[in-house]
């Protein structure tokens, strides 16, 4: 069992069980599934300061806040008990363009060139995770939820809203990835 695990699940089973979130939580409760709002839950239940956009209850959102931290619970004991030894594979192209850049410790999902405590102070770390952290955080809140909570639950939804936020997060990570990461890697 702990070997079935271990693998990589294929699309065709992670993706229902991702998407069949999204009815359980609507049939189990009428909750929307996202996770950006629980910045929003977590300020309003530590900041107790008369600021009119936490001055709500957000005591009837607390499922939500248990359900990031499960998340972050599930992510810390898959790497530590679940994680697969094999390296991991990435495209030769893609591996001589990051060489190009100066990122050759690709073994993990971070590469340490750009994502250690050691850059957090150089220009291209600082904006990779300080700036990069602020848009994304920024780009959430101002869409009106996450790429997860727009593109899973927006859109089974059938909102228009989460259709045209999901269509500019497709748009501004191609943007991204092809014109301005590799100006960043650069410097």
């Amino acid at each position: 069992m702990l070997e079935f695990l271990k693998q990589p699940w294929p699309w065709y089973i992670a993706g229902p069980l991702v998407g069949l979130t999204v009815p359980a939580l609507l049939i189990l409760g009428n909750k929307n599934f996202g996770i950006s709002a629980n910045l929003r839950h977590a300020c309003a239940a530590c900041l107790p300061a008369n600021i009119s956009f936490f001055k709500y209850d957000w005591k009837k959102e607390i499922w939500n806040i248990f359900f990031a931290v499960g998340i972050l619970i599930g992510g810390v004991i898959a790497f530590s008990f679940l994680a697969n030894p094999n390296p991991i594979i990435i495209n030769e192209n893609l591996r001589t363009e990051l060489a190009s850049y100066g990122i050759t410790n690709i073994n993990g999902m971070l590469p340490q060139e750009i994502f250690s405590w050691e850059n957090l102070f150089t220009i291209k770390g600082f904006l990779m995770m300080v700036v990069g952290g602020f848009m994304i955080g920024f780009g959430s809140r101002y869409a009106g939820g996450c790429t997860s909570g727009h593109a899973i639950s927006g859109l089974s939804n059938l909102q228009l809203p989460s259709l045209i936020a999901t269509c500019c997060f497709f748009i501004g990570g191609l943007f991204m990835a092809n014109i301005i990461l590799p100006i960043i890697l650069s410097l």
